[in-house]
Protein backbone atom coordinates (compact mmCIF):
# COMPACT_ATOMS: atom_id res chain seq x y z
CA UNK A 1 0.00 0.00 0.00
CA UNK A 2 1.31 3.30 -0.71
CA UNK A 3 0.80 6.37 1.40
CA UNK A 4 1.30 9.95 0.65
CA UNK A 5 4.31 10.82 3.37
CA UNK A 6 5.50 14.20 4.64
CA UNK A 7 9.50 13.85 4.22
CA UNK A 8 10.93 14.76 7.98
CA UNK A 9 10.99 11.34 9.56
CA UNK A 10 11.18 10.30 13.40
CA UNK A 11 14.27 9.71 15.47
CA UNK A 12 15.01 6.63 17.26
CA UNK A 13 14.24 6.34 20.19
CA UNK A 14 15.66 6.73 23.68
CA UNK A 15 16.50 4.52 26.46
CA UNK A 16 13.59 3.03 28.65
CA UNK A 17 13.21 4.63 32.09
CA UNK A 18 15.55 3.88 34.37
CA UNK A 19 12.53 2.99 36.87
CA UNK A 20 11.56 0.40 34.55
CA UNK A 21 12.15 -3.08 35.48
CA UNK A 22 13.41 -5.54 33.04
CA UNK A 23 10.54 -7.79 33.63
CA UNK A 24 8.15 -5.39 32.60
CA UNK A 25 10.00 -4.66 29.21
CA UNK A 26 10.71 -8.07 28.25
CA UNK A 27 7.24 -9.28 28.64
CA UNK A 28 5.32 -6.83 26.98
CA UNK A 29 1.32 -7.56 26.29
CA UNK A 30 0.02 -8.39 23.32
CA UNK A 31 -2.60 -5.66 22.50
CA UNK A 32 -0.74 -2.38 21.19
CA UNK A 33 -3.67 0.37 21.35
CA UNK A 34 -2.08 3.48 19.07
CA UNK A 35 -3.79 7.00 19.78
CA UNK A 36 -4.55 9.16 16.07
CA UNK A 37 -3.87 12.38 16.68
CA UNK A 38 -0.40 13.96 16.72
CA UNK A 39 0.64 9.64 17.22
CA UNK A 40 -0.51 8.14 14.44
CA UNK A 41 -1.30 11.24 12.47
CA UNK A 42 0.42 14.25 12.08
CA UNK A 43 -2.77 16.93 12.65
CA UNK A 44 -5.65 16.76 14.74
CA UNK A 45 -8.58 15.39 13.31
CA UNK A 46 -10.80 17.91 14.55
CA UNK A 47 -9.75 20.29 13.35
CA UNK A 48 -9.10 18.84 10.21
CA UNK A 49 -12.81 17.78 9.68
CA UNK A 50 -13.88 21.48 11.20
CA UNK A 51 -11.99 23.67 7.89
CA UNK A 52 -13.27 20.79 5.81
CA UNK A 53 -16.69 20.66 6.73
CA UNK A 54 -16.38 24.99 6.26
CA UNK A 55 -14.96 25.18 3.13
CA UNK A 56 -17.55 22.67 1.73
CA UNK A 57 -20.71 24.10 3.92
CA UNK A 58 -20.16 26.83 5.71
CA UNK A 59 -23.95 27.56 6.89
CA UNK A 60 -24.15 24.04 7.92
CA UNK A 61 -20.86 23.94 9.91
CA UNK A 62 -22.06 27.21 12.10
CA UNK A 63 -25.19 26.01 12.57
CA UNK A 64 -23.04 22.87 13.84
CA UNK A 65 -21.03 24.87 16.64
CA UNK A 66 -23.92 25.01 19.36
CA UNK A 67 -23.51 21.20 19.15
CA UNK A 68 -20.49 21.73 21.74
CA UNK A 69 -23.17 22.31 25.09
CA UNK A 70 -24.04 18.40 23.80
CA UNK A 71 -19.85 17.46 24.56
CA UNK A 72 -16.72 17.39 21.85
CA UNK A 73 -18.59 14.04 20.66
CA UNK A 74 -21.47 15.65 19.54
CA UNK A 75 -19.42 18.22 17.66
CA UNK A 76 -17.11 15.64 16.45
CA UNK A 77 -19.85 13.87 15.18
CA UNK A 78 -22.06 16.16 13.44
CA UNK A 79 -18.53 18.08 11.52
CA UNK A 80 -17.46 14.49 10.58
CA UNK A 81 -20.81 14.45 9.01
CA UNK A 82 -20.35 17.81 7.17
CA UNK A 83 -16.46 17.51 6.00
CA UNK A 84 -15.07 15.37 3.51
CA UNK A 85 -11.65 14.39 4.50
CA UNK A 86 -9.50 12.33 2.05
CA UNK A 87 -7.80 10.10 4.21
CA UNK A 88 -5.64 8.73 1.68
CA UNK A 89 -3.97 12.08 1.44
CA UNK A 90 -3.32 12.71 5.40
CA UNK A 91 0.26 13.25 6.70
CA UNK A 92 0.45 9.92 8.58
CA UNK A 93 3.51 9.27 10.35
CA UNK A 94 5.65 6.50 8.43
CA UNK A 95 7.64 5.78 11.90
CA UNK A 96 4.56 4.67 13.88
CA UNK A 97 3.65 2.34 11.11
CA UNK A 98 6.03 0.86 10.41
CA UNK A 99 5.80 0.34 14.58
CA UNK A 100 2.58 -1.65 13.91
CA UNK A 101 3.11 -3.38 11.36
CA UNK A 102 6.47 -4.85 12.99
CA UNK A 103 4.30 -5.63 15.82
CA UNK A 104 1.68 -7.09 13.94
CA UNK A 105 4.07 -9.30 11.94
CA UNK A 106 5.21 -10.08 15.51
CA UNK A 107 2.32 -12.09 16.12
CA UNK A 108 0.64 -9.27 18.36
CA UNK A 109 -3.07 -7.39 17.91
CA UNK A 110 -3.09 -3.66 16.65
CA UNK A 111 -5.64 -1.30 18.10
CA UNK A 112 -6.62 2.26 17.46
CA UNK A 113 -8.16 4.41 19.91
CA UNK A 114 -8.67 7.61 19.04
CA UNK A 115 -10.71 10.64 20.68
CA UNK A 116 -12.14 11.56 16.41
CA UNK A 117 -15.03 10.50 15.79
CA UNK A 118 -15.64 6.35 14.92
CA UNK A 119 -16.95 6.94 11.59
CA UNK A 120 -13.27 8.84 10.82
CA UNK A 121 -11.44 6.06 12.70
CA UNK A 122 -12.88 3.06 10.50
CA UNK A 123 -12.32 5.15 7.33
CA UNK A 124 -8.90 5.35 8.26
CA UNK A 125 -8.03 1.72 9.64
CA UNK A 126 -9.98 0.54 6.47
CA UNK A 127 -7.40 2.88 4.67
CA UNK A 128 -4.43 1.62 6.08
CA UNK A 129 -5.05 -1.84 6.47
CA UNK A 130 -2.74 -2.60 9.69
CA UNK A 131 -5.58 -2.20 12.70
CA UNK A 132 -7.46 -5.39 13.83
CA UNK A 133 -9.91 -2.95 16.05
CA UNK A 134 -10.83 0.57 15.86
CA UNK A 135 -12.74 2.01 18.92
CA UNK A 136 -13.54 6.09 18.79
CA UNK A 137 -15.95 9.05 20.24
CA UNK A 138 -19.80 8.17 19.19
CA UNK A 139 -21.10 11.58 19.29
CA UNK A 140 -22.26 10.81 22.72
CA UNK A 141 -18.71 9.28 24.38
CA UNK A 142 -15.39 11.17 23.99
CA UNK A 143 -12.90 8.58 24.11
CA UNK A 144 -10.24 10.65 26.07
CA UNK A 145 -8.28 11.19 28.94
CA UNK A 146 -9.64 9.01 32.00
CA UNK A 147 -12.66 8.09 30.24
CA UNK A 148 -10.31 6.32 27.28
CA UNK A 149 -8.41 4.70 30.08
CA UNK A 150 -11.11 3.00 31.78
CA UNK A 151 -12.82 1.77 28.67
CA UNK A 152 -9.03 0.29 27.49
CA UNK A 153 -8.79 -1.68 31.23
CA UNK A 154 -12.22 -2.97 30.54
CA UNK A 155 -11.67 -4.21 27.36
CA UNK A 156 -7.95 -5.39 27.55
CA UNK A 157 -7.74 -6.79 31.37
CA UNK A 158 -4.57 -8.56 30.31
CA UNK A 159 -2.96 -5.30 29.90
CA UNK A 160 -1.45 -2.91 26.80
CA UNK A 161 0.74 -1.33 25.58
CA UNK A 162 -0.09 2.54 24.51
CA UNK A 163 0.91 4.44 21.83
CA UNK A 164 -0.01 8.42 22.48
CA UNK A 165 1.65 11.85 21.88
CA UNK A 166 0.00 14.36 24.93
CA UNK A 167 -0.53 15.25 28.72
CA UNK A 168 -4.41 13.87 28.15
CA UNK A 169 -2.73 10.39 27.46
CA UNK A 170 -1.16 10.21 30.92
CA UNK A 171 -4.25 9.32 32.67
CA UNK A 172 -4.07 5.94 29.97
CA UNK A 173 -0.38 4.91 30.15
CA UNK A 174 -0.91 5.02 34.46
CA UNK A 175 -3.20 2.55 33.13
CA UNK A 176 -1.30 0.73 30.33
CA UNK A 177 1.42 -2.04 31.20
CA UNK A 178 3.71 -0.28 28.80
CA UNK A 179 3.75 3.29 27.29
CA UNK A 180 5.44 4.96 24.27
CA UNK A 181 5.15 8.37 23.33
CA UNK A 182 5.35 9.94 20.04
CA UNK A 183 6.90 13.79 20.19
CA UNK A 184 5.95 14.10 23.28
CA UNK A 185 6.92 17.37 25.18
CA UNK A 186 9.36 17.30 27.73
CA UNK A 187 6.69 17.70 30.72
CA UNK A 188 4.97 14.85 29.41
CA UNK A 189 8.01 12.85 29.00
CA UNK A 190 9.26 13.81 32.62
CA UNK A 191 5.33 12.70 33.61
CA UNK A 192 6.01 9.07 32.24
CA UNK A 193 9.75 8.66 33.36
CA UNK A 194 8.87 9.51 36.84
CA UNK A 195 5.69 7.05 36.55
CA UNK A 196 5.75 3.53 37.76
CA UNK A 197 5.13 2.39 33.69
CA UNK A 198 7.68 1.29 31.83
CA UNK A 199 8.42 4.15 28.81
CA UNK A 200 9.99 4.76 25.53
CA UNK A 201 9.97 7.92 23.55
CA UNK A 202 9.95 8.45 20.07
CA UNK A 203 11.16 11.92 18.96
CA UNK A 204 10.19 14.49 16.56
CA UNK A 205 12.33 17.09 15.01
CA UNK A 206 10.87 20.32 15.49
CA UNK A 207 9.84 21.30 12.21
CA UNK A 208 12.14 25.06 12.07
CA UNK A 209 10.16 28.31 11.20
CA UNK A 210 7.00 26.28 10.58
CA UNK A 211 4.25 28.41 11.10
CA UNK A 212 6.33 31.18 9.32
CA UNK A 213 6.62 29.60 6.42
CA UNK A 214 2.68 29.25 6.63
CA UNK A 215 2.09 33.04 7.46
CA UNK A 216 3.55 33.71 3.76
CA UNK A 217 6.38 36.28 4.75
CA UNK A 218 7.64 36.83 0.91
CA UNK A 219 4.06 37.63 0.06
CA UNK A 220 4.38 40.51 2.29
CA UNK A 221 6.12 42.42 -0.25
CA UNK A 222 2.86 43.12 -2.38
CA UNK A 223 2.06 45.38 1.34
CA UNK A 224 4.48 47.51 0.06
CA UNK A 225 1.75 48.98 -2.49
CA UNK A 226 0.73 51.08 0.54
CA UNK A 227 3.79 53.43 -0.66
CA UNK A 228 2.68 53.65 -4.00
CA UNK A 229 0.37 57.24 -2.55
CA UNK A 230 3.43 58.31 -1.20
CA UNK A 231 5.23 57.82 -4.54
CA UNK A 232 2.13 59.67 -6.28
CA UNK A 233 2.06 62.87 -4.46
CA UNK A 234 5.97 63.49 -3.50
CA UNK A 235 5.03 67.01 -1.91
CA UNK A 236 3.79 64.82 1.27
CA UNK A 237 6.55 65.37 4.05
CA UNK A 238 8.66 62.96 5.94
CA UNK A 239 6.03 62.50 8.44
CA UNK A 240 3.93 60.05 6.25
CA UNK A 241 6.87 57.51 6.16
CA UNK A 242 5.84 56.21 10.00
CA UNK A 243 2.08 55.88 9.37
CA UNK A 244 2.88 53.89 5.82
CA UNK A 245 5.15 51.70 8.14
CA UNK A 246 2.31 51.03 10.34
CA UNK A 247 -0.21 50.56 7.76
CA UNK A 248 2.72 48.04 5.85
CA UNK A 249 2.92 45.96 9.37
CA UNK A 250 -1.20 45.94 9.86
CA UNK A 251 -1.50 44.39 6.60
CA UNK A 252 0.85 41.52 6.44
CA UNK A 253 -0.14 40.71 10.18
CA UNK A 254 -3.92 40.74 8.37
CA UNK A 255 -2.27 38.83 4.92
CA UNK A 256 -1.08 36.03 6.86
CA UNK A 257 -4.25 35.05 9.01
CA UNK A 258 -6.03 35.11 6.15
CA UNK A 259 -3.32 32.83 4.30
CA UNK A 260 -3.52 30.45 7.48
CA UNK A 261 -7.11 30.39 6.86
CA UNK A 262 -6.99 29.48 2.76
CA UNK A 263 -4.69 26.64 3.61
CA UNK A 264 -6.63 25.12 5.99
CA UNK A 265 -9.68 25.24 3.63
CA UNK A 266 -7.15 23.72 1.38
CA UNK A 267 -6.01 20.65 2.95
CA UNK A 268 -7.05 18.41 0.59
CA UNK A 269 -6.75 20.13 -2.65
CA UNK A 270 -2.82 21.24 -1.24
CA UNK A 271 -2.58 17.71 -0.26
CA UNK A 272 -3.17 16.78 -3.90
CA UNK A 273 -1.07 19.64 -5.59
CA UNK A 274 2.86 18.64 -6.46
CA UNK A 275 4.20 21.88 -4.55
CA UNK A 276 1.39 22.87 -2.34
CA UNK A 277 1.59 19.37 -0.51
CA UNK A 278 4.64 20.29 0.93
CA UNK A 279 2.61 23.44 2.83
CA UNK A 280 3.20 23.01 6.13
CA UNK A 281 -0.38 22.19 6.77
CA UNK A 282 -0.44 19.89 4.21
CA UNK A 283 2.86 17.80 5.20
CA UNK A 284 1.79 17.19 8.69
CA UNK A 285 4.95 19.83 10.29
CA UNK A 286 2.48 22.06 11.68
CA UNK A 287 -0.55 21.47 13.10
CA UNK A 288 -3.93 22.90 12.27
CA UNK A 289 -5.06 23.14 16.17
CA UNK A 290 -1.93 25.68 16.46
CA UNK A 291 -2.80 27.24 13.38
CA UNK A 292 -6.14 28.29 14.09
CA UNK A 293 -4.89 29.47 17.36
CA UNK A 294 -2.46 31.39 15.15
CA UNK A 295 -5.28 33.40 13.21
CA UNK A 296 -6.80 35.70 16.54
CA UNK A 297 -3.16 36.43 17.52
CA UNK A 298 -2.67 38.18 13.68
CA UNK A 299 -5.74 39.19 13.99
CA UNK A 300 -5.57 41.69 17.79
CA UNK A 301 -1.56 42.56 16.68
CA UNK A 302 -3.17 44.23 12.98
CA UNK A 303 -5.81 45.90 14.20
CA UNK A 304 -4.05 47.44 17.17
CA UNK A 305 -1.27 48.56 15.12
CA UNK A 306 -4.31 49.64 12.43
CA UNK A 307 -5.94 51.74 15.49
CA UNK A 308 -2.75 53.27 16.34
CA UNK A 309 -2.46 55.10 13.17
CA UNK A 310 -5.86 55.61 12.67
CA UNK A 311 -9.67 54.57 12.63
CA UNK A 312 -9.89 54.83 9.41
CA UNK A 313 -7.24 52.36 8.37
CA UNK A 314 -8.24 49.68 10.83
CA UNK A 315 -11.36 50.15 8.82
CA UNK A 316 -9.70 49.79 5.66
CA UNK A 317 -7.72 46.35 6.66
CA UNK A 318 -10.92 44.74 8.36
CA UNK A 319 -12.32 45.46 4.79
CA UNK A 320 -9.19 43.55 3.01
CA UNK A 321 -8.83 40.80 5.83
CA UNK A 322 -13.03 40.02 5.24
CA UNK A 323 -12.50 39.99 1.51
CA UNK A 324 -9.67 37.69 1.77
CA UNK A 325 -11.75 35.08 3.73
CA UNK A 326 -14.48 35.58 0.98
CA UNK A 327 -11.97 35.08 -1.41
CA UNK A 328 -10.47 31.87 0.52
CA UNK A 329 -14.06 30.64 1.47
CA UNK A 330 -16.36 31.34 -1.22
CA UNK A 331 -15.42 33.40 -4.43
CA UNK A 332 -11.93 31.64 -5.38
CA UNK A 333 -14.18 28.84 -6.90
CA UNK A 334 -16.20 30.90 -9.01
CA UNK A 335 -14.55 31.95 -12.46
CA UNK A 336 -13.96 35.18 -13.04
CA UNK A 337 -15.29 36.79 -10.02
CA UNK A 338 -12.23 35.43 -8.27
CA UNK A 339 -9.90 37.35 -10.99
CA UNK A 340 -12.13 40.70 -9.79
CA UNK A 341 -11.49 40.10 -6.20
CA UNK A 342 -7.70 39.58 -6.81
CA UNK A 343 -7.58 42.61 -8.06
CA UNK A 344 -9.62 44.65 -5.62
CA UNK A 345 -7.55 43.63 -3.09
CA UNK A 346 -4.55 44.83 -4.49
CA UNK A 347 -5.97 47.62 -5.16
CA UNK A 348 -7.19 48.07 -1.60
CA UNK A 349 -3.22 48.14 0.00
CA UNK A 350 -2.94 51.13 -2.27
CA UNK A 351 -6.02 52.79 -0.90
CA UNK A 352 -5.06 51.98 2.65
CA UNK A 353 -1.39 53.49 2.06
CA UNK A 354 -3.52 56.71 1.04
CA UNK A 355 -5.48 56.75 4.50
CA UNK A 356 -2.71 55.95 6.71
CA UNK A 357 -0.91 59.22 5.03
CA UNK A 358 -4.20 61.10 4.60
CA UNK A 359 -3.34 61.81 0.74
CA UNK A 360 -6.28 61.81 -1.94
CA UNK A 361 -5.57 58.88 -4.15
CA UNK A 362 -5.70 60.04 -7.82
CA UNK A 363 -8.64 58.46 -10.27
CA UNK A 364 -5.89 57.38 -12.67
CA UNK A 365 -3.54 55.80 -9.68
CA UNK A 366 -7.10 53.76 -9.27
CA UNK A 367 -7.99 52.99 -12.16
CA UNK A 368 -4.60 52.23 -13.19
CA UNK A 369 -4.26 49.95 -9.83
CA UNK A 370 -7.30 47.70 -11.18
CA UNK A 371 -6.40 46.99 -14.64
CA UNK A 372 -3.00 46.38 -13.73
CA UNK A 373 -3.92 43.90 -10.96
CA UNK A 374 -6.93 42.23 -13.05
CA UNK A 375 -3.66 41.46 -15.36
CA UNK A 376 -1.97 40.34 -13.02
CA UNK A 377 -4.77 37.76 -11.72
CA UNK A 378 -5.24 36.82 -14.94
CA UNK A 379 -1.67 35.83 -15.65
CA UNK A 380 -1.83 33.98 -12.09
CA UNK A 381 -4.71 32.13 -13.47
CA UNK A 382 -3.09 31.32 -16.97
CA UNK A 383 0.16 29.77 -14.99
CA UNK A 384 -2.19 27.29 -13.16
CA UNK A 385 -4.07 25.89 -16.45
CA UNK A 386 -0.57 25.93 -17.74
CA UNK A 387 1.01 23.65 -15.61
CA UNK A 388 -0.36 20.36 -16.70
CA UNK A 389 0.46 18.43 -13.56
CA UNK A 390 -2.41 21.11 -11.66
CA UNK A 391 -4.75 21.02 -14.75
CA UNK A 392 -5.33 17.44 -14.59
CA UNK A 393 -5.69 17.03 -11.14
CA UNK A 394 -8.80 15.53 -10.10
CA UNK A 395 -8.89 17.25 -6.62
CA UNK A 396 -9.68 21.21 -7.32
CA UNK A 397 -11.71 24.38 -5.43
CA UNK A 398 -11.12 26.56 -9.04
CA UNK A 399 -14.13 26.83 -11.32
CA UNK A 400 -11.77 26.96 -14.62
CA UNK A 401 -10.79 23.71 -17.02
CA UNK A 402 -8.10 23.72 -19.21
CA UNK A 403 -9.66 24.83 -22.30
CA UNK A 404 -9.93 28.35 -20.77
CA UNK A 405 -6.87 29.19 -21.19
CA UNK A 406 -6.67 31.40 -24.98
CA UNK A 407 -9.60 33.55 -23.00
CA UNK A 408 -7.62 33.85 -19.84
CA UNK A 409 -4.42 34.80 -21.90
CA UNK A 410 -6.54 37.39 -23.62
CA UNK A 411 -8.22 38.85 -20.83
CA UNK A 412 -4.52 39.37 -19.13
CA UNK A 413 -3.44 40.90 -22.48
CA UNK A 414 -5.74 43.63 -22.75
CA UNK A 415 -5.95 44.63 -19.01
CA UNK A 416 -2.48 44.73 -19.38
CA UNK A 417 -2.14 46.95 -22.05
CA UNK A 418 -5.03 49.19 -20.97
CA UNK A 419 -3.21 49.81 -17.82
CA UNK A 420 -0.52 51.39 -19.62
CA UNK A 421 -2.67 53.19 -21.35
CA UNK A 422 -4.12 54.73 -18.19
CA UNK A 423 -0.80 55.37 -17.14
CA UNK A 424 0.19 57.53 -20.12
CA UNK A 425 -3.17 59.93 -19.31
CA UNK A 426 -2.30 60.08 -15.91
CA UNK A 427 1.30 61.15 -17.11
CA UNK A 428 -0.14 63.52 -19.46
CA UNK A 429 -2.29 65.20 -16.75
CA UNK A 430 -1.43 68.79 -15.96
CA UNK A 431 -1.98 68.08 -12.25
CA UNK A 432 1.10 65.24 -12.41
CA UNK A 433 3.06 67.58 -14.20
CA UNK A 434 2.64 69.92 -11.58
CA UNK A 435 3.88 67.41 -8.99
CA UNK A 436 6.84 65.70 -10.19
CA UNK A 437 10.45 67.81 -11.01
CA UNK A 438 11.14 65.87 -14.13
CA UNK A 439 7.55 64.36 -15.44
CA UNK A 440 8.78 63.37 -18.80
CA UNK A 441 10.69 60.51 -17.46
CA UNK A 442 7.48 59.04 -16.50
CA UNK A 443 7.01 58.28 -19.99
CA UNK A 444 9.71 55.76 -19.89
CA UNK A 445 7.68 53.38 -17.67
CA UNK A 446 5.01 52.82 -20.01
CA UNK A 447 7.35 51.05 -23.03
CA UNK A 448 8.79 48.89 -19.63
CA UNK A 449 5.44 47.41 -18.67
CA UNK A 450 4.46 47.40 -22.30
CA UNK A 451 7.46 44.42 -22.37
CA UNK A 452 7.25 43.11 -18.76
CA UNK A 453 3.47 42.41 -19.19
CA UNK A 454 3.74 40.80 -22.73
CA UNK A 455 6.83 38.83 -21.31
CA UNK A 456 4.41 37.65 -18.25
CA UNK A 457 1.64 36.32 -20.09
CA UNK A 458 4.39 34.45 -22.51
CA UNK A 459 6.10 32.75 -19.92
CA UNK A 460 2.78 31.60 -18.20
CA UNK A 461 1.30 30.95 -21.42
CA UNK A 462 4.34 28.09 -21.91
CA UNK A 463 4.36 27.11 -18.28
CA UNK A 464 7.32 28.60 -17.23
CA UNK A 465 5.86 30.44 -13.92
CA UNK A 466 5.56 28.53 -11.09
CA UNK A 467 5.03 31.34 -8.72
CA UNK A 468 2.87 33.57 -7.59
CA UNK A 469 3.34 36.49 -10.49
CA UNK A 470 3.99 39.17 -7.88
CA UNK A 471 6.84 36.39 -6.82
CA UNK A 472 7.90 35.49 -9.94
CA UNK A 473 8.18 39.82 -10.68
CA UNK A 474 11.43 40.14 -8.09
CA UNK A 475 12.84 36.42 -8.34
CA UNK A 476 13.18 36.80 -12.54
CA UNK A 477 15.83 38.47 -13.30
CA UNK A 478 14.91 39.95 -16.64
CA UNK A 479 11.66 41.07 -14.40
CA UNK A 480 13.78 42.51 -11.68
CA UNK A 481 15.83 44.50 -14.36
CA UNK A 482 12.32 46.01 -15.49
CA UNK A 483 11.54 46.94 -12.09
CA UNK A 484 14.25 48.22 -10.94
CA UNK A 485 15.03 50.74 -14.46
CA UNK A 486 10.97 51.60 -13.69
CA UNK A 487 12.15 52.55 -10.11
CA UNK A 488 15.07 54.72 -11.13
CA UNK A 489 12.69 56.83 -13.60
CA UNK A 490 10.13 57.62 -11.37
CA UNK A 491 13.05 58.65 -8.69
CA UNK A 492 14.61 60.73 -11.71
CA UNK A 493 11.05 62.09 -12.08
CA UNK A 494 10.29 62.86 -8.36
CA UNK A 495 14.55 64.53 -7.41
CA UNK A 496 15.57 66.00 -10.78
Amino acid sequence: MTLRQPSRKMQGTKPLSQSAKPSETSQKPAVLVVDLDGTLLRSDMLYECFWSALGRDGWSTVRAVPKLREGRAALKRALVDISDVDVRTLPYDREVVARIEAWRAGGGKAVLATASDQKLGEKIAAHLGIFDEVHGSDGTRNLKGAEKAAFLEAQYPDGFTYMGDSAADLAVWRSASHAISVGAGRRVVAALDSGETSAEHLTRDAPPRALLRAMRPQQWLKNLLVAVPLIADPGIGPGAILPMIGAFIALSFAASAGYLINDLLDLGDDRSHPRKRDRPFAAGTLSPQFGTLAIPVLLAISALISLLVSPALLGAVALYFVATVAYSVKFKQHTLVDICLLAFLFTLRIIAGGIAIGSILSVWILAFSMFIFYALAAVKRLAELTDTETATRMTSRRGYIAEDRRIVSQMAIASGYLAVLVLALYVDDPLTQEKFGSPWLLWGVCPLLIFWISRMVLKADRGLMHDDPMIFAVTNAASRWVIIFCGLLVLGAVVL
